[in-house]
């Protein structure tokens, strides 16, 4: 069985995908904030980068919907599914917590334990907003705060036929 992986996607590759779609997250860690970090997993042919969402007080009283996922009833985050975005290889780094700062390793660390004992759940999860997106079957609410995932996944193949050398 598969392990899923903490990832950062290039703040380039993100930019350049807003231009298609303002719903495409911000990444900025020039900042030295919390790395902007995400689940990484597949969905067809494509590789997915979802966003992971520090823990917020806010968490603890929301509900798990379609595209949101509380870690741990809120305690350690969400993950953002409906600001997820199609990758490839040259578009992100796995992160390995000696990387990063002792702020965030242990959280980074309960987030991902957390995350591949409820892997199954996030993959289906993904799989059924991606499925009902495509099929146009997504309630307007929900639609309306998804990126256009079948857009930035041609996006996503012209990017990196044009922008990244071999």
């Amino acid at each position: 069985m598969f392990n899923l992986q903490i990832v950062e996607v290039s703040s380039k590759y993100c930019d350049y995908l807003r231009k298609y779609d303002y719903r495409v997250p911000y990444n900025n860690y020039s900042k030295k904030h919390r790395p902007f970090v995400g689940v990484l997993f597949k969905i067809e042919h494509f590789e997915y980068f979802a966003p992971l969402s520090s823990p917020k007080r806010k968490h603890l009283s929301m509900k798990n919907t379609l595209d949101f996922l509380k870690l741990k009833d809120g305690k350690l985050g969400a993950i953002n599914f409906n600001n997820m975005i199609p990758v490839m290889k040259n578009n992100y780094n796995i992160v390995t917590l000696h990387d990063l700062s002792d702020k965030y390793i242990s959280l980074l660390d309960e987030q991902l334990s957390w995350i591949n004992s409820h892997k199954i759940q996030i993959k289906n999860k993904s799989y059924k907003l991606y499925n009902l997106y495509k099929a146009n079957k997504l309630p307007p609410n929900i639609k309306d705060r998804c990126c256009n995932y079948i857009l930035l996944e041609e996006v996503c193949n012209k990017y990196n036929q044009e922008y990244i050398v071999s």
